[in-house]
């Protein structure tokens, strides 16, 4: 895992900028730095050694097209930077090809040779040989950019997940359009073609969504690269965009259950081997959920010296304590654990550096969490296995049981389940929206895993001060559910998440977090192969009106015991919802709810409201103050102060 950076219209006069973007961004590679600036295209690079860790520096160029061609790569680490390396291919690249070794030997058939032993130049050659068509083959996470000097042409791509982030911008430079792209944001606003401006609109999407929703970010004229996409930028400036893949459903209903567990345990397995693949030692996390539990026992059967790592909170020592669990689970396969319980102080002096390294404000309390897992694991692991996307693959949150609950009340009118929510919810009695949703489409109402604790679009238009002139939620998600418009709403839930919730909020956090302490984050579940035999599971073996990961449940009874394999789901629990409540920290956000950054875009009584609401216990909001709280705190992090905050004491 590394960070890349570049941009189009370059010359020598530009080395300051690149070199700029690159040391923004040290923190993604500290083992080496290169760049590569000719042609009028620049690339940088920060490195993470994993593979290959003598020969795999990048850029790395590619002499001619030819089968005996030469590679080689600009800056080696001790060289110095801003090497020039003149060639007909050059690439930057942020990722693992993890079936590297089998397209390595498949292109060798055809008559590629190879001067390294690093994915880096397996991919390159890849590209050479088939063209964009190498999307097809490889199995990774990825984010790169390849420079074609032949057809002038930057050719660039993501994962399929959205695992690896890729930002783009397109400023009028001297010479005409300037193509400027990035892994951080932070990259981004060090070219000084671009002068940073809020997008508004962002703000008033995530304040219903709690992550950045749109293709823009909250930098006007910033983008993301969505997932399974790519686009070729060409020298006339024009660029065109395609989506490569799309993930489609076919449920196997003829094949058993046995067959289906099977298919899902040997998936795994392969996953895990195949994400275990480096030249330096592969940790886990490992928490109180099936997800990571699963996945170290797996990679326990690969290396049983693994090293696995866990926090909790204080707090919640105990019961609901993630260590106290972990550990049994650590002892019980015979593993190593290392765990830490994340202090109250230290979890709020953490909240700045966190949100600079998230680039766009997150409102996921347990972002914070996992920089302090991260912190923990960098101290003994170059990379780590971690559990996301099994919830959007197999079924695992509980919201995906809705859909059940309501049909028990299929029976009734609409109109009539619509008069009793509005009933219920002016009474203040429980149920409001179980009768709500059981009137309305899963459309109407499903648009974010935060559905319910973030804000509604009638709250938000009360929250803000301008205008609200963004789409509604249910108008940026149809897109998405209409590709799936004819599967049961479960499914079309899970397939919404994995555009939204998936890509804005869990992966995101996943990135920006691990590469924070320079720790490559590894996710076996997001794998190719793993959604091809999710896709074939019928959603009863996912999902009912009283258990979730059904058939991956089972699967896991095969590695860990059948107690821990069956236990319910307990999310990761961080107490902010108490500490909200203490007069300490209600003075603390009151005074950011007062301030001249919150008067410029809110109505500070309706957050000095949800403050006080929440600290009677008159209601639970928790991460609506949450949604506020860190939006002002980023946006002074990156609009006011313009500095980068102090990294807390590890």
């Amino acid at each position: 895992m590394c960070g890349i950076c570049g941009f189009t219209g370059a010359t020598e006069a530009d080395l300051p900028a690149l070199k700029a973007m690159c040391d923004i961004m040290a923190h993604r590679g500290p083992d080496g730095e290169g760049q590569y600036l000719a042609d009028g295209v620049a690339l940088g690079h920060r490195r993470l050694s994993l593979i290959d860790l003598a020969n795999g520096n990048q850029p790395m160029v590619r002499a001619t097209g030819a089968h005996d061609s030469v590679v080689t790569s600009p800056a080696v680490e001790g060289s110095a930077p801003g090497s020039f390396t003149v060639g007909d291919y050059a690439i930057v690249f942020n990722g693992e090809i993890y079936n590297y070794r089998d397209l390595r030997a498949e292109l060798a058939a055809e008559g590629w040779t190879f001067k390294t032993e690093s994915d880096t130049e397996t991919l390159l050659v890849s590209y050479l040989a088939w063209g964009k068509l190498l999307l097809d083959k490889v199995r990774g996470m990825f984010a790169f950019a390849i420079w074609d000097k032949q057809n002038r042409e930057l050719f660039c791509a993501r994962d399929f997940f959205g695992i690896k982030p890729f930002y783009y911008t397109v400023q009028n430079g001297e010479a005409g359009p300037q193509f400027i792209f990035a892994s951080e944001i932070k990259c981004i606003l060090e070219h000084p073609a671009y002068e940073r401006e809020l997008n508004e609109e962002a703000l008033e999407q995530y304040l219903c969504f709690q992550f950045s929703a749109l293709p823009e970010t909250f930098f006007k004229g910033i983008y993301k690269l969505e997932p399974a996409h790519c686009m070729t930028v060409r020298a006339d400036g024009s660029i065109e965009t395609e989506r490569y893949w799309r993930p489609t459903y076919d449920f196997d209903e003829s094949r058993s259950r046995e067959d289906t567990v099977e298919a899902i345990d040997a998936a795994m397995r392969e996953s895990v081997r195949y994400h275990n693949v480096a030249d330096v030692e592969v940790g886990s996390f490992l928490s109180s959920g099936i997800d990571s539990s699963y996945m170290a026992a797996c990679l326990a059967k690969e290396n049983p010296d693994i090293k696995t790592f866990t926090v909790g909170f204080a707090e919640y020592e105990g019961e609901r304590d993630e260590i106290t669990w972990a550990r049994e689970l650590a002892d019980e396969l015979r593993i190593e654990n290392n765990s830490k319980h994340i202090g109250e102080e230290e979890y709020w002096a953490s909240l700045p550096r966190v949100q600079w390294h998230m680039d766009e404000p997150s409102a996921d309390p347990s972002a914070v969490a996992l920089y302090f897992v991260d912190q923990e694991a960098a101290k003994k692991v170059k990379a780590v296995l971690s559990g996301e996307g099994a919830d959007e693959f197999f079924g695992g949150y509980r919201i995906y049981q809705t859909p059940f609950a309501n049909a028990k009340l299929s029976w009734a009118p609409k109109g009539l389940l619509r008069g009793a929510s509005k009933m219920a919810r002016g009474l203040g009695v429980r149920g409001a929206n179980y009768l709500e949703r059981a009137s309305e489409t899963v459309e109407d109402w499903y648009y974010t895993n935060a559905n319910g604790v973030a804000f509604s679009p009638d709250e938000r238009a009360r929250l803000l001060r301008r205008p609200v002139e963004a789409c509604t939620p249910q108008e940026l998600t149809a897109p998405v559910y209409a590709e799936v418009a004819g599967l049961d709403e479960t499914t079309r839930m899970q397939y919404a998440d994995l555009f939204f919730w998936l890509v804005g909020d869990i992966l995101l956090k996943t990135d920006k977090m691990s590469m924070a302490h320079s720790l490559e984050s590894r996710v076996p579940f997001l794998d190719k192969e793993v959604f091809n035999v999710s896709r074939t599971i019928p959603t009863p073996l996912k999902a009912d009106d009283e258990r979730t990961k059904i058939a991956l449940r089972e699967a896991a009874e095969r590695a860990i015991p059948k107690d821990w394999a069956q236990k319910e789901k307990l999310g990761f629990p961080v107490p902010v919802v108490g500490w909200l409540r203490q007069d300490r920290y209600y003075a603390q956000i009151k005074e950011w709810f007062t301030g001249p950054e919150a008067q410029r875009f809110f109505n500070v009584d309706e957050l000095v409201k949800l403050l006080d609401d929440h600290k009677s216990g008159a209601a639970d909001n928790t991460r609506k103050i949450w949604i506020v709280y860190m939006f002002l705190m980023w946006y002074r992090i990156y609009f006011v102060d313009r500095t980068v905050p102090e990294k807390p004491a590890a």
